[in-house]
């Protein structure tokens, strides 16, 4: 046996040092969600993306350096990599995607096992119609005012004049109503004491009428027909438009119905995308029909080609199609800028407008990005000007409008600004000001110089409304706020826990009568009168 040498040194462990690559990005990946959160106009979407991105890179790139260095032993590596395969197909195996926490638009995990919580909607046969019987008699009925369309009887945010009361502690609001609703984002239209609106029930999408004083379903139009999408639900988006005793609705496939506003009787439909040989865009048909002269204007779809779609509001014969760009989710408005009427239409790549007439474009503005969704309708902010804005990292710009000799019309930015950055909220202006939701939280702006006055309060993906000098908040949890519209400062005057789930749905005042509703829940106020 060969013997050691008696000079040999005894062999020592092996020093290993600090794992310096881990820590590294470790301290590296927290630095940087520290600095995302930290920016003061970057958005919430994408900062919840970004937070939620970073760490996973960083466990992604700990488990390359655990699987690749040299102080574990081989063994011990594939028995790490053997529990994080494990934990993988175990989460695959428990959880699932139920749509998204909340408009950021980062997914909701639950329990595969878990009931999905729906509405306990009463059993309603296909279609209802009902002979055209008068309202019950109701004094207060004559404090409803009209609210035929979406974002107010002039699709400008602001709800019709109406008097009440600012303290709702002392005098709290009087809930009417309150019931199920099918599935779907839409918000109500209002006329002669009726509420109308679109919902999902099953495989069947409605457009449905309620008294507006009782909840009390009138009648129920149906089609075989069902849109949804993994982060904005199922169910319509847009809110039908009344005209003369008929009710145009579009619904998120495509489909355009007229119908008597009495009894639902149907009246003309037309298959909108599928007549034109289109896709559906990918968060559905979002843009409420527009009335205009003898015709309804409606958006199209993708791919790149005509936008606004016009027919015959009384026979459902098209009339015209325009445009060389993509549908978004905005609906059209009835503008008249430098002296002229036009419809505008925010698009995919530009804010375009056409001549009500015949559809020619009559001036198209690129703006934005072309990769996300502008869903924010334009402004009118004075004879001559504009207001468009959008979430995503675009911003908002302030455009002119000028009218050559011979009627060209050109559009020229005032200015731009990421002090107004909208995402599914669109702002009302007030006296000068702008008021709407800053990346979630309520902003007054100067619209001559494009100054941010303030920002306050947390609303998250809500939507606003102007009443008076007030703003009436619809919060993404469901409650509503009811705010002072004033150039001097944040002033919540009074708050109301109306609805309990995300409601990305408009409010509607139809006189001192509050309509609020999200895709689980529908519900009626009376507000309180003026002392």
């Amino acid at each position: 046996m060969a013997s050691i040498p008696e000079n040999t040194p005894p062999k020592t462990p092996l020093r290993r040092g600090l794992p310096w690559f881990p820590l590294s990005i470790l301290i590296l990946a927290i630095s940087s969600v520290a600095y995302v959160r930290s920016l003061p106009e970057f958005e919430r979407n994408l900062k919840s993306w970004l937070t939620a991105g970073i760490p996973l890179l960083a466990s992604i790139l700990i488990l390359l350096w655990f699987l690749l260095t040299k102080r574990f032993s081989g063994r011990t590596r594939l028995k790490g990599l053997a529990v994080v395969i494990l934990l993988g197909l175990a989460w695959k195996a428990a959880v699932r995607v139920d749509g998204t926490v909340d408009g950021t638009g980062m997914p909701n995990w639950v329990w595969k096992w878990s009931t999905p919580q729906q509405p306990d909607l009463k059993a309603l046969p296909p279609s209802i119609t009902t002979p055209a019987t008068p309202l019950p008699s109701d004094p207060r009925l004559s404090e409803a005012t009209d609210v035929p369309q979406f974002f107010g009887p002039s699709r400008n945010g602001i709800a019709p004049p109406a008097t009440f009361s600012d303290d709702w502690k002392t005098h709290p609001p009087k809930e009417l109503w309150r019931q199920p609703i099918g599935a779907g984002w839409s918000t109500f239209a209002v006329v002669s004491g009726l509420a109308y609106t679109q919902e999902q029930r099953g495989e069947e999408e409605l457009v449905t009428c309620y008294e507006l004083l009782t909840g009390k379903l009138r009648w129920a139009h149906a089609d075989k027909t069902k849109f949804t999408q993994w982060q904005g639900g199922e169910g319509p988006r847009a809110t039908p438009t009344l005209h003369e005793g008929r009710v145009y609705a579009y619904g998120a496939t495509g489909l355009l119905n007229c119908l008597d506003a009495n009894t639902g009787n149907p009246i003309w439909q037309s298959s909108v995308l599928k007549e034109n040989k289109l896709e559906n865009i990918e968060w559905g048909v979002s843009a409420s029909p527009l009335i205009v002269g003898d015709h309804v204007i409606v958006t199209g779809g993708n791919p790149r080609g005509p936008v606004l779609f016009a027919y015959h509001r009384e026979t459902g014969i098209p009339a015209w199609k325009s445009g060389d760009d993509q549908a978004n989710y905005a609906s059209p408005i009835l503008a008249t800028l430098a002296g002229k009427q036009l419809i505008l239409s925010n698009n995919v790549g530009a804010l375009t407008a056409y001549d009500p007439a015949n559809g020619a474009i009559l001036f198209d503005h690129t703006w934005g990005g072309e990769k996300f969704p502008k869903a924010s309708q334009p402004v009118i902010v004075g004879p001559s000007r504009l207001f468009i804005s959008a979430g995503y990292g675009m911003g908002c710009q302030l455009l002119e409008v000028k009218a050559s000799p011979d009627g060209k019309l050109s559009v020229t930015e005032v200015w731009s600004s990421m002090k107004m950055k909208t995402q599914f909220n669109s702002p009302a202006l007030l006296e000068g000001h702008l008021y709407g939701l800053d990346d979630g939280r309520l902003a007054c702006l100067d619209i001559a110089t494009g100054d941010r006055l303030w920002k306050d309060g947390r609303f998250a993906s809500g939507q606003t409304l102007l009443a008076g000098n007030r703003v009436i908040v619809q919060n993404e949890n469901g409650s509503v706020h009811l705010c002072a519209a004033k150039p001097d400062g944040f002033t919540e005057l009074a708050k109301l826990d109306a609805l309990s789930s995300k409601t990305w749905n408009h409010p509607v005042l139809a006189g001192r009568f509050l309509l609020v509703r999200n895709d689980r829940e529908a519900v009626c106020y009376e507000l309180p009168t003026a002392p």
